[in-house]
Parts: structure tokens; C-alpha cells; sequence
């Protein structure tokens, strides 16, 4: 059991950082982390198409690897 988990989770963190390093910057520089905040939190500019596929996957990929984790780690103690 211990080592199915162990390759779904291999799996789960290779698909994480191919969903991470996929997405495109939102800003670039010092200036654009003050003021990109202010565009999403205020503006209209909504992700659409491949970014807004690559964010839910990311967060899908990131849940299920904080569920394997603890699952790999109640089935090791």
C-alpha cells in the first residue's frame, strides 16, 4: 500500500511543477507585485482558456498532494 502511494505521489508532484512552470508570469519586476495585485483584485481581466485550465490544475494537483501526504503518512506510523 505504502508504495502505491508513494508513486502516486511521484506522479502527483511531477504533474504540480509541470502546472506551475507552465503558467504564464503575471507581472514582471518589483513594480508589477505592487500593482498586479491591485489589477486582479480590481480589475476585469479574468483568466481565460490555457491559464485558466492550469490554474484549477494546479490546485487540484496541490490538494491531492496534501491528501497523499497525510495519506502516506497515517499508513507509515
Amino acid at each position: 500500500m505504502s508504495l502505491v502511494i508513494t508513486i502516486l505521489l511521484i506522479i502527483d508532484c511531477l504533474a504540480l511543477i509541470t502546472f506551475v512552470l507552465l503558467q504564464s508570469g503575471k507581472s514582471a519586476g518589483l513594480s508589477g507585485a505592487i500593482s498586479g495585485g491591485a489589477e486582479t483584485l480590481f480589475g476585469k481581466q479574468k483568466a481565460r482558456g490555457m491559464d485558466l485550465v492550469l490554474h484549477r490544475a494546479t490546485i487540484v494537483a496541490s490538494v491531492l498532494f496534501f491528501v497523499l501526504t497525510m495519506l502516506l503518512a497515517y499508513v507509515n506510523i
